[in-house]
């Protein structure tokens, strides 16, 4: 074994699993590839989109006319009589121009445009009216619910029934557009039919609907304010006669009532509360008198008693008695003293009797005048009333005058500046539908490329699978023109300058210049999953390796299956490689020798024995130890790597790999997970092989002139 191939390999390898990571970076000059590659889809979607989009405008869409009336916003009305408007004219601010245009699209307009022009009866504004075209989406549906349902009897339609007015009115509002030009009050009124008339007239209809719309409110409100009015203007009259007569009736009770009256009052009570101040002040200076001579009186001194009292009797009898009364003499002074201490009782009875007099009095004063007071507020209460309703009466039969007076000269807030004398084609834009449908085009175009890019899985040059990998790419082989395997033989010989021949050749070069001291001797030739040229390769570099003049044999490693039977025609009971290590057999009486290709085949066989077991008994390393003695070369045909374990065992006795990757087929997770599987039992690749490469197809991709034997600059090299 060549184990200075085997190391330079396994670097290889180590790189390749390196390789074999994602790279999330965008390569933008192989997007533009792509995309430049698949010019002639983006071509073709660009062109069934103008397709598809000129029929659409030049036989599908149904012409639109448009049709533009101006209305000029009032701003400030002019009052026929000089009286304040009992309904204002519209704002000029922003949110009440913005509020007219709902009220011009509003239903009640819509719907007695709708009414005049008769609409309803208009298969345009009324959808019920409108035949279906068979291959509409309408008419599509309508026919899956014949299948579905069954056919169901056709209800007839009213054009003047409510619903035919709802949708005559829901298409009117859908042709109507109203904007404001911008610095002014002008209302741009734009309607867009099938007929340029028919656009005029309902753009004039809708204009004048608006206006007579505007007059009606306001007569309306008008009215409405004269007849409430009216009708308070009433209810204050009764009032106020009502009122009078209460206040008459309240004067005739109240007789001489008056503030004069009531101020006199209030000077008679101010009176007695003086009259009754002093008395309590008199009152209370007797009783502490009274009380200072009681204490006096009790004392019994005579003397004091004279001074005290105060009375010239008391005086005369203790001054006749020089100071001293004894006998009927003291009894008589002490009785002139008690005469006069009842004659001060009395007094104050008498005093206290008349403060009661007075406080009585004035009690009864305060409430005569209390009782007048309130009298007088109710009258001025009712008088104040009877002037407000007064005043209220004559303001509302002054604005009922007014308002009477305005009935008939309510102006619209808006004018019509100009009206639509004709329609003007709109729909559709024939140019701009082409130019979008070919950008529509160009973008499904674009976006299958981009799919397809993201979708593809296999690989259609040397290069990507290099860049991925990590891997020398050392042979690149074309499609071989035949049908079936019988044919593969038969064209390798007569066509042996052909450029998959070639391509064989150059393998075999590169096969062998992979280690010049040692080429290998014992050569694997696999794949990550069947169907991919390897027993192909196999087949034909055993006869190139023949055409050197070298002993070759091709031994069928992929037991299982056996299809090299396929190839020579021979029987598939053949005795083969089982026979000849069983030692049955010796190999010269069991190995078939072709003629045609100069190479000695050794057939596979069925055996009890699973083969990865047989692969890896010793008699089998002896075997093949024995095959190097014999002949120059031997190239094993295996089973794919993915399927079985064998490749596994077989690369531990052979000195070079051959992994062959189908052209834009072989998945980068098949490749990668395979050369995962080689790895992790240090079998390493010598290089890959992308096979059954199709000219057309990379030509088709923008390949063609640029890599391998089968480029546009090596026709003249090799025979078709």
């Amino acid at each position: 074994m060549n184990m200075k191939a085997r190391t330079i390999s396994m670097t290889k390898t180590e790189v390749a699993s390196q390789g074999g990571q994602e790279d999330d970076t965008i390569d933008l000059v192989g997007l533009v590839k792509s995309i430049w590659r698949g010019k002639w889809l983006l071509a073709f979607c660009v062109l069934v989109g103008i397709v598809i989009g000129g029929y659409q405008a030049y036989f599908v869409a149904a012409p639109k006319y448009a049709a533009n009336t101006s209305l000029a916003l009032q701003v400030r009305n002019q009052q026929v009589v000089d009286l304040t408007s009992v309904i204002s004219g519209v704002s000029a601010d922003y949110t009440a121009m913005n509020t007219e245009l709902v009220v011009i699209k509003s239903r009640t307009i819509l719907e007695n445009v709708v009414r005049e022009l008769q609409l309803n009866r208009d298969p345009e504004f009324n959808s019920a009216l409108q035949e279906v075209a068979p291959y509409s989406m309408t008419g599509i549906k309508a026919r899956l619910r014949e299948i579905v349902r069954g056919i169901e009897p056709r209800t007839a339609v009213d054009p003047d029934g409510q619903g035919s007015i709802n949708r005559a009115v829901g298409a009117l509002r859908r042709a109507v557009s109203v904007s404001i030009q911008n610095g002014t009050y002008i209302f741009n009124i734009r309607v867009v039919t099938e007929d340029p008339k028919k656009s005029a007239r309902i753009v004039n209809a809708v204009a004048d609907a608006y206006i007579a719309d505007q007059i009606d409110v306001k007569f309306q409100a008008t009215e409405n304010a004269t007849s409430w009015l009216s009708e308070r203007v009433v209810e204050l009259e009764a009032e106020l006669a009502e009122r009078q007569d209460q206040i008459k009736a309240m004067r005739s009770e109240m007789e001489l009532v008056s503030e004069e009256g009531i101020e006199l009052l209030n000077q008679r009570i101010r009176d007695l509360r003086d009259r009754i101040d002093r008395s309590r002040a008199d009152l209370e200076s007797t009783e502490a008198q009274l009380a200072r001579l009681r204490d006096i009186r009790s004392g019994g001194d005579l003397q004091k008693i004279a001074e005290t009292f105060e009375d010239p009797i008391l005086t005369r009898l203790l001054n006749q008695s020089g100071g001293t009364l004894s006998g009927e003499a003291r009894e008589t002074f002490l009785t002139r003293a008690d005469t006069r201490l009842q004659t001060l009782e009395n007094g104050l009875v008498r005093s206290q009797a008349q403060l009661r007099t007075l406080e009585a009095s004035l009690q009864s004063s305060e409430q005569e005048a209390s009782a007048e007071f309130d009298k007088l507020l109710q009258l001025q209460q009712a008088e104040r009333e009877v002037a407000s309703t007064r005043t209220l009466y004559e303001t509302f039969l002054t604005r009922l005058k007014e308002t009477t007076l305005q009935q008939g000269l309510q102006q619209a807030d808006s004018r019509v500046l100009s009206k639509a004398v004709g329609g003007f084609y709109v729909s559709p834009q024939k140019s701009r539908i082409l130019a979008m449908a070919g950008i529509l085009g160009f973008m499904v175009g674009l976006v299958i490329i981009l799919v397809r890019q993201y979708l593809h899985a296999g690989f259609r040059t040397s290069t990507d699978l290099e860049r991925k990998f990590g891997l020398p790419v050392i042979g690149q082989i074309p499609r071989m023109k035949i049908r079936n395997r019988k044919q593969l033989i038969p064209f390798l010989i007569e066509n042996p300058t052909s450029a998959a021949v070639e391509a064989i050749r150059n393998l075999r070069t590169s096969i062998m210049m992979s280690s010049i001291d040692h080429p290998p001797q014992i050569i694997l030739s696999t794949s990550a999953v069947p169907g991919e040229g390897k027993t192909t390769n196999a087949l034909a570099l055993a006869q190139n390796y023949a055409g050197l003049g070298k002993r070759v044999l091709l031994l069928e490693g992929d037991i299982r299956r056996q299809t090299l039977f396929e190839y020579f025609s021979s029987n598939r009971g053949t005795e083969g490689l089982l026979t000849v290590m069983e030692g049955r057999k010796p190999l010269s009486e069991v190995v078939v020798h072709d003629e045609r290709m100069g190479i000695d085949v050794l057939f596979g066989e069925k055996t009890p024995v699973n083969a990865a077991d047989l692969f890896s008994s010793s008699t089998f390393s002896e075997f093949l130890e024995g095959l190097r003695q014999s002949y120059d070369f031997v190239i094993i045909d295996t089973p794919p790597v993915l399927v079985v374990p064998d490749v596994r065992v077989l690369g531990q006795y052979a000195d070079a790999l051959i992994y062959t990757v189908a052209w834009n087929r072989t998945s980068a997770n098949q490749i990668a997970e395979a050369i995962r599987q080689l790895a992790s039992v240090n079998v390493p690749i010598t290089g890959m092989v992308l096979s059954q490469i199709d000219a057309a197809g990379m030509r088709r991709y923008g390949y063609g002139d640029r890599y391998g034997a089968y480029s546009g600059y090596g026709k003249a090299y090799y025979d078709t």
